[in-house]
């Protein structure tokens, strides 16, 4: 009796082996290549985007996309090929199934949040809209990005605060520095002004700025003269605007600036400011009110 037991237990051990096993191994090498593949793939991945995009900044991006990818791949690969093992070792799947569901389904619900982020994440990383070093201005807040990361968003603003955004909270980039910046001005002059000589005048300092070696490497083209924008109260608008490097326009516009007004002042090209006149009224009989005027001392009053 006791051969009869060996002999069917081998006997049923070799059909597994010629069954099941064999099904097993042939599993097992097919999920080690797989995974070879994926590595492989995510490394090439990898190169490709970091050719693309060269500098520190790009790199650091294209390693944390092929990181995503190469982990994402590895456990659907793993988990595809254990429950193929499962199955081939007698596991029954469908309760296994049903727990990983509703496990699956209740993280769902508690991380929701977390998922949109890192999914938003992903995609901010792969289509290329935030970089470490831009200025932009997303989910209300703006600053110089300082970090990108697959969940948040690091962002120091010019008063030095740091504010952390949530990937999935961008629902719009404002990116101010994407290849190239440009300074707008609005320069208000009051109405006797001849307009052309007022643009003539701008475009002979920026001419004089862009010839200056300490702000030149930083201009990309010479002033562009938009024309007469509008109306104001108390000035006329002319519009113009230059093309700088990304992140330049602020310190070459705040030059600009300064030699604007200097210029003016030579000239004598009148800077509208805002001013008020002040009424007192006046009766019917025509007589105006009094108007005490104290003078400097506080020694003496007069009647105007």
């Amino acid at each position: 009796m006791g051969e009869s037991f060996w002999a069917r237990f081998f006997e049923r051990s070799l059909d597994w082996l010629a069954t099941s096993g064999l099904r097993i191994v042939v599993i097992s090498v097919v999920l080690m290549v797989a995974l070879s593949l994926v590595k492989r793939l995510t490394a090439r991945f990898r190169r490709l985007y970091e050719g693309r995009l060269p500098g520190p900044s790009e790199i650091k991006r294209a390693d944390t996309l092929a990181s995503v990818v190469r982990d994402v791949a590895r456990i659907v690969a793993m988990a595809v090929g254990g429950m193929m093992i499962l199955s081939e070792v007698g596991v029954d799947l469908k309760p296994l199934l049903a727990a990983a569901g509703l496990g699956g389904l209740a993280i769902g619900f508690g991380a929701q949040s977390l998922v949109k982020d890192v999914i938003s994440g992903f995609f901010i990383l792969l289509e290329d809209s935030v970089r470490v070093g831009d200025v932009v201005e997303i989910a209300g807040v703006g600053g110089l990005v300082e970090e990108v990361k697959l969940r948040t968003i690091t962002l120091r603003d010019l008063s030095g605060n740091v504010h952390v955004v949530p990937n999935g909270a961008v629902d719009k980039v404002k990116n101010m520095t994407k290849g190239y910046s440009f300074y707008l001005f609005d320069v208000g002059v009051a109405y006797r002004e001849d307009v052309d000589e007022v643009m003539a005048v701008l475009k002979e300092i920026a001419a004089e700025l862009q010839a200056d070696p300490t702000y030149a490497a930083d201009i990309l083209e010479p002033l562009e003269m938009l024309g007469v924008d509008q109306f104001a109260d108390s000035a006329v608008i002319i519009k113009c605007r230059i093309k700088t490097r990304p992140i330049q326009q602020w310190r070459i516009g705040r030059e600009m600036n300064r030699r604007i007004k200097k210029t003016f002042d030579a000239k004598g090209i009148e800077i509208p400011f805002p001013h008020r006149t002040i009424y007192w009224g006046e009766p019917k009989n025509g007589a105006p009110p009094a108007l005490y005027v104290r003078g400097m001392q506080g020694a003496s009053e007069g009647t105007a």
